[in-house]
């Protein structure tokens, strides 16, 4: 055997045995922890199907200022809309408008259903989700579309302004 077999015979087996070394390696285990596992777990927890089901047909959705389909829709819109076909309740077209039809109640009695609303350009409600459960809303996000999300997260806590059923 030559110089050169030689090495690269023992090259080979060095990478053998890294490769081998690496396949034993115990891994972290995912934690059931993050966002999107709680929000996926949120999802789960809902008791209404019909409501289960809308989201998920509506989930990806891009947004769009004054839309209500599914080339685009705004917050207001996917409220408008879930609230009509869902629980049967006619809501204004506006934000503004539908956070006036509520019974309020603290954040803390929210339940599946119940509209939540937000304040991001000063004192007047400038958008709307729909509460699911453990703290969990699906909204049209202006820069991801209809998601689910985390009421707990700082920026929508600095912007709540209330929530409730609609007593329409």
């Amino acid at each position: 055997m030559t110089f050169s077999e030689s090495r690269t015979r023992s090259a080979i087996f060095l990478l053998l045995l890294l490769f081998l070394a690496s396949c034993g390696a115990r891994r972290q285990p995912v934690t059931s922890n993050t966002r999107a596992a709680l929000a996926a777990d949120a999802m789960a927890r809902i008791d209404n199907k019909e409501l289960y089901r809308f989201i998920n047909h509506w989930t990806g959705v891009r947004y769009r200022l004054g839309g209500l389909d599914k080339s685009g829709v705004d917050c207001s819109g996917f409220a408008y809309l879930l609230q009509k076909q869902i629980y049967g309740k006619e809501l204004p077209r506006r934000s503004r408008d539908q956070a006036g039809v509520i019974n309020r109640k603290s954040p803390s009695h929210l339940k599946e259903g119940d509209l939540v609303f937000f304040s991001f350009g000063g004192k007047d409600v400038d958008h709307v989700g729909v509460y699911l459960n453990n703290g969990f809303f699906v909204h049209a996000s202006t820069t991801r579309g209809v998601v689910v999300d985390d009421l707990n997260l700082p920026a929508y806590q600095n912007a709540f302004t209330g929530g409730g059923p609609v007593n329409r």
